[in-house]
């Protein structure tokens, strides 16, 4: 975070302040990189534990010899920090996300994720584990998903309950992938906001990787994407409100005022406040927190609730993708640097998109976790539009002019969108045609041929 982490919040300029103090000139633009996977248990594939001899706690010790630092809650370690601002943190089922660190070029941040999956699969191997990326846990009924032993967790456990099944759903069976981008200015974050919102189904479309559930096809091409079409729409959904004229940083803290809280973390513990108002804890009326301003760091910590599908920090986050094959990692950084970060490129997009009405997004949104590239926007598939919107990833790459050892560009991670939409297949779609044919029923497949 950009700034002081225990300044008191004065009030609701201040809360404006948070997000401007994100605008960085182009030169320091970076991208980060996050992207969750699921561990399991190579003999049977089950889900891994927390304890136990060849559990989450172990791996994660091991991963220590790497030079990764152990993060603690009380005595036991629940994810690690890295030298140059990038963690490994555990999902509440289990789910070990990498948190990238923020790089220059999309060679370095493809490399940290090989060097990462790298790490993982040799201690893996060590103590029979494995690793798959995946949408939704293709085989693991939801009782027998592990949970882990995050404070945080159990608070937003109780909530997602209160919700309904789905909250469960989301936190302990699914895993993603995202990227992180910079913006200029206010008026530079609007225009990368607008875009990445109305291409965010067709991201969605493009990675759907997670038709199972329980052994079976779900009905879904992305169950995960579905998942979230039905869970809080407090803090979830399309951010309708980004399209409105006028709309920005102010705006933004608005609607997010509104976004009911989680939690409050203070001397060390998380302190239920589900459904609290943050209005209140600015006006020092926060139940069990009267007189008290909040700081800087609980701005953060609210923030991290939101779940639309780009989110707003002092960045933007691209939070529509499943988790996926390994080339697939480098493949979504790539396809948003290029758009976002090549200013021709970026006012191309903008220009196709802007005039798609709120509700042809919403359909959109709605429609791709069943239809994926087959959803139809004003008359035609979305692999159509897709292919149209591609090259303009590509120019943004060329014109970055990155070269790798070899002497080729960032374009290279975009081959494997390149093939999907040759094929007009989404992931999901060859994975039930393989479960329908050459696996014969049988998704556990999944787990030897897809792992890392």
């Amino acid at each position: 975070m950009i700034g002081n982490e225990s300044e008191t919040i004065t009030g609701f300029d201040a809360l404006v302040g948070y997000f401007a103090a994100g605008c960085k000139p182009p030169e320091a633009w970076r991208v980060g990189t996050e992207h969750e996977k699921f561990v399991f248990h190579a003999e049977d594939f089950s889900p891994v534990a927390y304890e136990g001899e060849n559990g989450i706690r172990a791996l994660l010790e091991d991963l220590r010899q790497f030079g990764w630092t152990p993060v603690m809650e009380e005595d036991r370690i629940i994810g690690l920090g890295g030298k140059h601002r990038d963690n490994i943190s555990l999902e509440p089922g289990g789910q070990f996300e990498l948190s990238g660190a923020p790089l220059r070029t999309l060679h370095e941040t493809c490399a940290e994720i090989n060097e990462h999956l790298d790490q993982m699969r040799r201690l893996g191997e060590q103590r029979g584990i494995g690793f798959l990326g995946h949408g939704f846990a293709p085989h693991w009924e939801l009782d027998a998903v592990p949970r882990m032993p995050k404070e945080r967790y159990i608070i937003l456990e109780s909530y997602m309950k209160a919700l309904g099944f789905r909250g469960l759903e989301m936190m302990f069976r699914t895993c993603t992938v995202q990227a992180n981008l910079d913006f200029s200015s206010e008026e530079d974050m609007v225009k990368k906001l607008r875009v990445s919102l109305a291409l965010q189904p067709m991201v969605t479309a493009i990675f759907a990787n997670s038709p199972f559930c329980e052994g079976q096809p779900n009905g879904y091409l992305s169950l995960r994407s579905h998942l979230w079409t039905d869970l809080d729409p407090a803090r979830t959904g399309m951010l309708d409100i980004a399209f409105e004229p006028g709309f920005g940083f102010a705006e933004y803290v608005r609607y997010a005022l509104d976004v009911p809280m989680h939690c409050v973390y203070r001397n060390g513990r998380y302190v239920d406040v589900c459904g609290r108002s943050f209005r209140d804890f600015l006006a020092g009326e926060l139940p069990g927190f009267e007189g008290e301003r909040p700081m800087m760091s609980d701005w953060s910590n609210h923030l991290a609730t939101v779940f639309t599908e780009v989110r707003v920090k002092q960045f933007l986050e691209m939070r529509g993708a499943d988790a996926g094959p390994w080339r697939h990692l480098c493949a979504l950084p790539a396809f948003w640097v290029g758009l976002l970060y090549h200013q021709p490129s970026l006012d191309a997009a903008w220009e196709m998109t802007q005039e798609w009405s709120q509700e042809e997004r919403n359909r959109m949104r709605a429609e791709v976790p069943t239809a994926a590239l087959d959803t139809q926007l004003r008359g035609e598939r979305l692999v159509e539009w897709a292919k149209r919107v591609l090259p303009l990833a590509q120019e943004g790459l060329r014109a970055r002019g990155f070269l790798d050892s070899e002497g080729q560009d960032e374009r290279i991670f975009l081959s494997p969108i390149e093939e999907i939409l040759q094929s007009e297949r989404a992931p999901a779609q060859d994975l039930l045609a393989r479960f329908h044919d050459a696996w014969d029923g049988d998704a556990t497949r999944i787990f030897s041929e897809y792992a890392y």
